[in-house]
């Protein structure tokens, strides 16, 4: 997602667009990839725009989710993290270091015919795998001699 997608979201519905919010929005784009938690994007921000608070990030994050603009990935016992990819994906969970790697689903599934079929009302979705990346999996194997993470889990 780029910096002027967002903006224009921003003024599509009615939000200002103030120095905070774009140091927040730099941050989002720049470290998207990462599906940054709130402390970095915090962090980021703050070098950025020297009198954001904790606070006004927080609030932030929270009106650009409530608004449609980012999505919350909210996990058990980790810190929250955020995207602004709100295309149809797949997010891959590296179990072992917390990275997120989007994946482009190669199926679609029409979340309105979902509701017109079901009378369900959806209101957001993820789409989840759990395992290891590349990474994670290249050190642990090269770390130990039997290759922990295929014995673990084969």
């Amino acid at each position: 997602m780029t910096k002027e997608a967002i903006i224009e979201r921003l003024k599509e519905k009615g939000l200002n667009i103030t120095s905070p919010r774009l140091a927040i929005i730099d941050v989002l784009v720049e470290d998207g990839h990462f599906h940054p938690g709130a402390s970095h994007i915090y962090r980021e921000a703050k070098k950025r725009h020297r009198s954001l608070s904790l606070s006004t990030t927080y609030a932030t994050i929270h009106e650009f989710i409530r608004h449609g603009i980012i999505k919350a990935l909210e996990f058990d016992g980790k810190e929250n993290r955020f995207e602004g990819n709100l295309d149809e994906h797949i997010n891959l969970i590296c179990e072992r270091c917390g990275k997120i790697i989007d994946y482009k689903a190669p199926i679609s599934v029409d979340r309105l015919d979902v509701a017109k079929t079901t009378g369900f009302v959806i209101t957001s979705n993820r789409w989840e795998y759990y395992g290891y990346c590349r990474d994670c999996i290249k050190n642990l194997n090269s770390a130990t001699p039997t290759g922990e993470l295929r014995k673990r889990h084969s």
